[in-house]
C-alpha cells in the first residue's frame, strides 16, 4: 500500500470516463488498498475515486463516518428525493460549492470478493456516492453547482465558477 498523489483540478484525466474492472485481481486489490491509504492520509476526507490518482478504472473508496466502503464498477440504480448543500473535492482543494443531489440512492456494485451487492445511502452518504461515481464518468462537483455558488474556504469570497469550469475543460479554450 502507498499514499498516492491526488490529481489537481484542471488535469485532463479528471474529465475522462473510467473503464470497467473486468477481473478482481491483485492489481485491483492493491488499487483499493492504495486508495484507502490515500483517503486516510489526511483527516476529514470522505471519498476518493481511482481517476483522482490517475487510474482510469471504475473503483472508489469512501468513509462517510461509518467505516470504509469499497465500490467496484458502481452503478446508481435508484435515486429519490432532493438535497441541496455544501460539497467539496480533494482535486479542488480550498473551495466549496452548493450542490443539488438526490437525497437517497441505491448503488449496485461489486465488493473486493467479486460479489454483487446493493448499497443504500441517504443524506451525506448518498451525496458522497453520487460525487464519487460522477468522478468515474468525468463529471466534477463544479458541474452541479447551484447559482454559481462556489466559494474559497479561507476568504469566503465567491469564486468565478465559469472560469473554474473553463479551466477544467481545456477543449473550451
Amino acid at each position: 500500500m502507498s499514499v498516492k498523489t491526488i490529481l489537481p483540478f484542471g488535469d485532463p484525466i479528471l474529465r475522462k470516463v473510467a473503464k470497467p474492472v473486468t477481473a478482481i485481481d491483485a492489481k485491483v486489490i492493491k488499487l483499493l488498498d492504495d486508495l484507502a491509504e490515500t483517503l486516510y492520509d489526511e483527516e476529514g476526507r470522505a471519498g476518493l475515486a481511482a481517476p483522482q490518482i490517475g487510474i482510469l478504472k471504475r473503483v472508489v473508496v469512501m468513509d462517510c463516518g461509518d467505516g470504509l466502503i469499497e465500490l467496484i464498477n458502481p452503478e446508481i440504480v435508484e435515486m429519490s428525493g432532493q438535497q441541496v448543500g455544501p460539497e467539496a473535492c480533494l482535486s479542488f482543494p480550498g473551495y466549496t460549492g452548493t450542490v443539488k443531489r438526490a437525497k437517497s440512492v441505491t448503488v449496485k456494485t461489486l465488493n473486493r470478493q467479486g460479489e454483487t451487492v446493493l448499497l443504500h445511502g441517504r443524506d451525506y452518504l448518498a451525496r458522497c456516492m453520487q460525487h464519487e461515481i460522477d468522478h468515474l464518468n468525468g463529471i466534477l462537483f463544479i458541474d452541479h453547482i447551484e447559482k454559481n455558488a462556489l466559494y474559497h474556504n479561507d476568504t469566503k469570497k465567491r469564486a468565478n465558477l465559469m472560469e473554474a469550469i473553463r479551466l477544467s475543460r481545456p477543449e473550451w479554450g
